[in-house]
């Protein structure tokens, strides 16, 4: 029996949670820590917190070794701990539009290598409906306890952390029984639109206000992030028209480097490279890709959460070292790695800020620095300072740049997986090639944030 739809917020709220109601805002406030599993919550899906801050570090040079500044957004405290509820959320409001989706009718499907899942759990769950989360073996035991507590089921799937083709073949399935219905961040724009509209626009703003402060000039030189799903690499084409010039630098792990060099591998960094590309990756606008190794992502994030003495020691302010611990997860370091190396590649200074984010905290890495201690020892004083000079002495590493030969054969690597396997036409991925096609997805922001008011006030 279908239940009534349960409306969240629009793309403007957001991004701007103070064009709420008042009366509204404040029960999403109240309920942020005293219900956290009400439906109020909803309302505080967004970068900002009930401060309206958008929570951030900018790292200092005696960590990162560059003048430049690096700015992380963090996306820890959204609902479920990761920024990855927000696309959950807009995939399924978008579809709730469309009349895709029904709570009572319908069970959401969610395939996931890591916090995805988590925030389609928390998000379904939240909105009425069942949500089943089809995740592979090779994913953290703390991110299967998340998914329950928030009331959703976890079926799991053959393979490692980072291979994403047995969770597919197992939804291809599920998608058959019309009572599933899947929200899948790799091909739905949903997932690109959060970030676009969302992400990008709220990164200006901050960058805009530091400038004003005097942390670099008031744009952004470069936005970096793994590649992931491709959906926070959507924030760059937004930023790049509040700051044309902008650089986007995506990231891959060393040993998945599917862009790179056509690679494949399994890899430590939860959500970061799938051995595909998504339909939802904009990589016609990708201007350089780097490399980046798991096991320096595992070194740095011990260092950053349990070396705080020894950072101090070596000059990193200590409010800063302190700030650190619960800030970053494994991915959030591949992020820093990847924001300071860029800013050596493209000669940043002070002026030049580059932007990356920091998708969850530390609360759900406990068991990955356990069996780090367990395989390579305890982190000594010495081997702190060493690890001090993944952030701020080492090499750009390997580097690909998108030249139009480059992108064109990034482009090309949809085809197996889209075309081929799951059925899109070959004209719609020629159409990838332009940035009209990328325009009308961005242009569909403002009719869904029509829709969901019409269908809000009309309930």
């Amino acid at each position: 029996m279908s239940r009534p739809l349960v409306f969240g917020p629009t793309y403007a709220e957001l991004r701007d949670p103070q064009l709420l109601d008042p009366k509204l805002r404040a029960r999403a406030r109240a309920a942020r820590d005293a219900a956290p599993l009400a439906e109020e919550n909803l309302f505080n899906i967004g970068w900002r917190d009930p401060t309206g801050r958008i929570p951030h570090r900018v790292l200092p040079p005696a960590l990162t070794g560059v003048s430049a500044p690096i700015v992380v957004v963090s996306g820890r405290r959204f609902p479920s701990g990761s920024h990855k509820v927000g696309p959950a959320y807009c995939i399924l409001m978008e579809k709730q539009l469309e009349g895709q989706a029904v709570p009572g009718v319908h069970t959401l499907v969610c395939p996931s290598t890591g916090n995805y899942g988590i925030g389609g759990a928390w998000v379904g769950g939240r909105m009425g409906y069942r949500t089943l989360t089809v995740v592979t073996e090779g994913v953290e035991a703390q991110r299967y306890e998340k998914i329950r507590a928030y009331g959703g089921d976890v079926e799991i799937a053959p393979g490692t952390g980072s291979d994403l083709k047995p969770l597919l073949d197992r939804v291809r399935v599920l998608a058959a029984d019309p009572r599933n219905v899947v929200l899948e961040q790799y091909s739905e724009f949903g997932n690109y639109r959060f970030h676009y509209a969302v992400t990008g626009n709220t990164i200006a703003e901050l960058v805009q206000d530091l400038g004003a402060h005097g942390i670099g000039d008031g744009t952004v030189r470069a936005f970096v992030a793994a590649v992931g799903s491709g959906g926070t690499l959507a924030a760059a084409d937004r930023l790049r028209q509040r700051f044309p010039g902008l650089v986007t630098v995506a990231l891959e792990p060393l040993q998945c480097p599917t862009l790179y060099n056509l690679g494949f591998g399994s890899h430590q960094i939860d959500g970061v490279g799938h051995r595909h590309v998504s339909w939802i990756h904009n990589v016609c606008a990708m201007d350089y890709l780097l490399c980046v190794d798991d096991l320096e992502c595992l070194l740095g994030l011990q260092l950053v959460q349990e070396g705080t003495d020894a950072l101090i020691a070596e000059g990193v302010p200590e409010i800063e070292a302190r700030g650190f611990g619960n800030f970053f997860g494994v991915s959030g370091v591949c992020n820093v790695l990847g924001a300071i190396r860029t800013a050596r590649l493209l000669g940043c200074g002070p002026r030049d800020t580059v932007v990356t984010v920091a998708t969850d905290g530390f609360d759900r890495y406990q068991s990955v620095l356990m069996k780090l201690t367990r395989e390579r020892g305890p982190m000594d004083w010495d081997e702190a300072r060493r690890r001090l000079e993944l952030f701020r002495g080492a090499p750009v590493g390997r580097v690909l740049e998108g030249t139009p030969a480059v992108r064109e054969r990034w482009l090309n690597q949809k085809y197996l997986t889209w075309v081929e396997q799951r059925g899109r036409s070959e004209d719609d991925l020629r159409a990838q090639a332009h940035e009209d096609f990328w325009l009308r997805e961005q242009a569909r922001v403002a009719e869904f944030e029509r829709r969901q008011r019409e269908l809000r006030t009309a309930a």
